[in-house]
């Protein structure tokens, strides 16, 4: 059961932090593999990622710091190919995209998804195939359907009516026939928080089946020579664990293709049923298999097919987080330590709401650690907090840390990969961190951290 699975109240409500059996030293010091990147250790006490100290990456690179295993992220994007072999897998390039990592895709042999004119330059910079590119957005502009359609990307979804008739002007004066994919809203829901979960109607993305909008969308693009109609698309939500929404939406979806055919005589040979996979965060989190959930997927589509008639669409799955999530931690350096005597210990690192949002954003838990050594200390119930002026400036809410902790030391919040970097800002005017790999015992910046002159740079 994912986490989310009851967005009304906190998974924990039933038993506060204060009010758990009390935690010995070691399970402080235990870095879970399940939660943490695959070459997570303690060496010498202190935390190694990739064979390289994360002492060494403070000093080399300071903090904060993104720190990306190489050898964890690839791994799992050859998971994927393997478990997925014979469909598509296109990763979700809106998690964390930067040129280093799409050279990994490529190299892997996967596709990749983006959603704006930006993430597609990162992506043509360092010469990706454009035809394993999909473009998605709900509101791609004229300048960014001309920029896929020159650029020939493989598939564009559509999302709208707009989109339709300004994507069949475009191809038309450029001389192109895109494929095209619509997005469709099956009214799924996924038990997740309302920001994250993407199917319903009551929301911005997509041409609900509800409504009839898919299904008239099926016949404005049928209706256009210059646009190839070549599947349906779907996303239920992220942080989804287990394929019961999947096969929900995947009988929606289906039913759809059926009225395709019955309407129009065609038969639709793409199926895309989106990303949004979990991951662990904290004990207890569970994560799926991927090779159950490939091998569930396609069971799902094969039967839906078959008991419709239908000839079995590729298949095409577009995961994010699952890939670079886990694969990631950031580190931090401990500044302030302020005790609330009767409630909780607040630990101040030198980040905050800047690298990473989503605990603000929507309530998101994560997993730390005093990562410089360790301790024989006993748990102290703590809030590890950033330095920005904003009460709600919280990076993990409530979490034991050894009682001798001390300015200086430093703290790695695990599972950091995805939609941390990507959704940094420069609140109170701090730079955005460094990110580095780390492989083999080595590290290298492969996004340079910002500067002051940065910030500054542009302004007149």
């Amino acid at each position: 059961m994912s986490r989310f699975a009851h967005p009304a109240g906190d998974r924990h409500a039933e038993m506060l932090p204060q009010e758990r059996p009390p935690l010995a030293p070691a399970d402080l010091n235990r870095i879970n593999p399940a939660i943490w990147p695959r070459t997570s250790t303690r060496t010498d006490g202190a935390l190694t990622v990739g064979g390289v100290d994360v002492r060494d990456l403070a000093r080399d690179h300071g903090t904060p710091l993104y720190v990306i295993d190489e050898d964890d992220v690839r791994s799992r994007m050859r998971d994927y190919a393997t478990a997925f072999a014979g469909s598509d897998v296109h990763y979700a390039g809106k998690a964390f995209l930067c040129k280093e990592i799409v050279r990994w895709l490529h190299a892997e042999g996967l596709g990749l998804d983006v959603a704006s004119s930006g993430e597609l330059a990162v992506a043509l910079s360092v010469g990706f195939p454009a035809e394993r590119i999909t473009m998605h957005g709900n509101n791609k502009s004229v300048a960014e359907l001309t920029r896929a359609l020159e650029a020939g990307v493989g598939h564009i979804v559509v999302d709208s009516f707009d989109e339709i008739a300004r994507l069949g002007y475009l191809a038309e004066q450029h001389g192109k026939r895109p494929k095209v994919m619509i997005r469709v809203t099956t009214g799924v829901e996924a038990h997740t928080h309302e920001f994250i979960a993407t199917a319903h109607d009551d929301q911005k993305f997509g041409l609900s089946l509800n409504t009839g909008a898919a299904a008239e969308a099926v016949r404005r693009i049928l209706a256009l020579p210059q646009l190839d109609l070549v599947g349906l698309h779907s996303h239920i939500g992220s942080q989804i664990v287990d394929t019961a929404g999947f096969e929900v939406a995947a009988r929606r979806l289906t039913s759809l293709l059926v009225q395709i055919k019955d309407e129009h005589g065609v038969v639709l040979p793409e199926l895309d049923l989106g990303g949004g996979y979990g991951i662990a965060y904290v004990e207890g989190d569970e994560a799926p298999d991927i090779k159950e959930l490939a091998d569930g997927l396609r069971e799902i589509v094969a039967k839906v097919c078959e008991d419709a008639g239908l000839p079995v669409p590729r298949l095409t799955v577009e995961p994010g987080r699952t890939i670079i999530g886990p694969g990631g931690i950031t580190l931090y350096e401990v500044g302030t330590i302020k005790d609330v005597e009767g409630l909780r210990t607040y630990v101040s690192i030198d980040g905050g709401m800047s690298d990473n949002v989503r605990t603000a954003l929507y309530g998101a838990e994560y997993t730390a650690v005093l990562a410089s050594r360790a301790s024989e200390a006993g748990p102290m119930l703590s809030r590890l907090v950033g330095k920005h002026c904003e009460s709600g400036d919280i990076i993990v809410r409530d979490f034991h840390l050894p009682a001798d902790l001390a300015p200086g030391d430093l703290v790695a919040v695990a599972a950091t990969g995805a939609y941390c970097r990507s959704l940094a800002n420069n609140y109170n005017y701090l730079p955005k961190p460094a990110v580095v790999a780390v492989s083999g015992g080595v590290s290298r910046v492969i996004v340079q951290g910002e500067t002051e002159d940065d910030l500054l740079r542009g302004q007149l």
